[in-house]
């Protein structure tokens, strides 16, 4: 009997936060990720938030792993319909569910090296009679640098369309702009940083071969992103651009907490643990008012970045 797709997705998501943290404690020399594990009541899962903080190369991150069950109420089951059609509820006591997932993000401390994020999560419902009902997956990884270097635009965006060409080729670029339209701050008009890959509701072919889609997708992280950090990390800079890069994260703080379904759906599901959902917000941000870099500056051109999306990535 083959193994059922919600273990496999586990197992590769544990697998995963393993490779990324022992990958990214490589380049800071004096602090580690520490495990900080939590489960929910009723027998309804956990998870482990891996947790680095105040070192020299990151001033703040996280890379969780969840897997989380048990029962979305009406009102959930209701609100999550308006991105999951294919959810029912399927019982008037509440839609009996399984989650798991690995979600983090790195904050350098250098405004030279970018902020990142990766999400890989599944998602399945079963009916009353313990016959799945709906299933998908979802996710992706993106950049949010506060200063723009071209070349590591296209390294981290070509690495992901390398991933996602082995599979289908129409896949990078509907992915791409999934990405640009999804991390979109509206009340700013611009997006949060210079994008990557994201999809959702990914359930058009088998589980399989989405699961090695996914795969592929988590492979490509470490060699698109550290090497990037690693040569900014020992950068110089101004007090004056670690004020931009507090302004930028203050744009983070402003897109995770009003638009993102991810801290969404955590914060309304029962027995969610809010230190690990919120673990994504940086340590330091800063809203300055009514403030507007000068024309022709390298703060401009990240903005301008922004404002409008680029194909970054190279065949």
């Amino acid at each position: 009997m083959d193994t059922p797709i919600r273990q496999q997705m586990e197992a590769l998501v544990r697998r995963k936060q393993l490779e990324i943290t022992n990958a990214l404690e490589s380049l800071d020399s004096k602090a580690k990720f520490h495990a900080d594990s939590w489960t929910r009541g009723n027998d309804g899962g956990g998870g482990t938030s891996m947790v680095i903080q105040n070192g020299d190369t990151f001033e703040k991150g996280g890379v969780n792993v969840s897997v989380v069950y048990g029962k979305l109420t009406p009102n959930a089951v209701s609100a999550m319909r308006d991105n999951h059609k294919n959810l029912e509820l399927t019982h008037n006591e509440g839609t009996k569910f399984f989650a798991c997932g690995l979600s983090m993000v790195i904050h350098p401390h250098n405004p030279h090296a970018p902020t990142t994020h990766l999400n890989y999560r599944y998602f399945e419902t079963w009916n009353a009679d313990g016959s799945p009902q709906a299933w998908w997956f979802g996710g992706g990884a993106d950049l949010t640098p506060s200063y723009l270097y071209e070349e590591d635009a296209e390294h981290f965006h070509t690495l992901h369309k390398r991933a996602l060409d082995k599979h289908d080729k129409t896949l990078y670029p509907k992915f791409k702009k999934w990405c640009d339209d999804y991390f979109y701050i509206a009340h700013r008009e611009e997006m949060r940083g210079i994008g990557g890959i994201f999809f959702d509701d990914f359930d058009d072919r088998p589980a399989s071969d989405i699961l090695k889609i996914v795969e592929d997708c988590f492979d490509a992280f470490i060699p698109s992103y550290v090497p990037i950090v690693a040569r900014r990390k020992d950068m110089p800079y101004t007090p004056e651009q670690k004020k931009w890069q507090a302004i930028r994260r203050g744009r983070y703080v402003e897109f995770n907490l009003i638009y993102d379904r991810g801290t969404q759906f955590g914060l309304r599901t029962p027995g969610s643990r809010v230190e690990s959902i919120l673990m994504s917000l940086p340590e330091h941000a800063s809203w300055l008012y009514n403030h507007h870099p000068e024309p022709g500056t390298p703060e401009a051109k990240l903005l301008e970045a922004t404002h409008h999306p680029k194909n970054w990535a190279r065949d």
